[in-house]
C-alpha cells in the first residue's frame, strides 16, 4: 500500500511538473490524444521519454524503443536459461553445469556467465529485456482493455548508475 501511495504521489508530481511547463504539457497532451484515437494496439503508439536533466520530452513510438534504448539481454543467454531449467527440474548445480558444458561447451558457458556478471557490475544499458517485455505487455493490455494509461520513461541523470524508470500516466 505504501508503495502504491508513493507511485501515485510521484505520478502527481510528474503531472505538476508538466502543467508548469507548457511545451512538455503540450507534447504529453498530444501523446494522450494519439492514445485516445488508437482503436487497437499497434507499434506506432506513443512512448514519452523524459530527459529530466534538460526537462525535454522526446516522443518515441513503441516500434522505436529498442533502437533508441537497447536492452541488456545477458540474463537470457541460452546457456544460462538451460542451466536454470535444469536446476528447476531438480538437478544439483554441478550436474546442471556438466550437462550445459556438454550441450554448449564449457567455454560458451563461461562466456555467457562472464557477460552476465559484467552487465551486472558495469551496466551498459538503461534497462533489461524483462523490463522491456513487461512494458510492452502492460501497455498492450491497457490499450486492449480501454485503459488510456501510457508509460512515461525517465532517463537517469548522467552520473547516476540508475536504470531507466517507467511511470504510468
Amino acid at each position: 500500500m505504501l508503495f502504491l501511495n508513493f507511485i501515485q504521489h510521484f505520478a502527481s508530481v510528474i503531472k505538476t511538473i508538466f502543467s508548469e511547463l507548457p511545451q512538455l504539457q503540450k507534447q504529453l497532451n498530444n501523446c494522450q490524444q494519439d492514445l485516445k484515437q488508437a482503436k487497437n494496439w499497434h507499434a506506432d503508439l506513443p512512448v514519452p521519454l523524459l530527459d529530466r536533466c534538460w526537462l525535454k520530452l522526446e516522443v518515441l513510438k513503441v516500434a522505436e524503443l529498442l533502437c533508441r534504448l537497447p536492452v541488456d539481454a545477458s540474463a537470457h543467454a541460452p546457456e544460462l536459461v538451460r542451466f536454470q531449467e535444469l536446476r528447476n527440474q531438480g538437478h544439483n548445480p554441478d550436474l546442471a553445469e556438466r550437462i550445459c558444458w556438454d550441450e554448449f561447451t564449457a567455454e560458451a558457458c563461461h562466456l555467457a556467465l562472464r557477460r552476465y556478471w559484467e552487465a551486472q557490475e558495469t551496466p551498459k544499458y538503461l534497462w533489461n529485456l524483462d523490463s522491456y517485455l513487461n512494458l510492452l505487455r502492460r501497455y498492450r493490455s491497457n490499450v486492449e482493455q480501454g485503459n488510456l494509461s501510457m508509460p512515461l520513461l525517465i532517463l537517469p541523470r548522467g552520473s547516476d548508475r540508475q536504470l531507466l524508470q517507467c511511470h504510468w500516466l
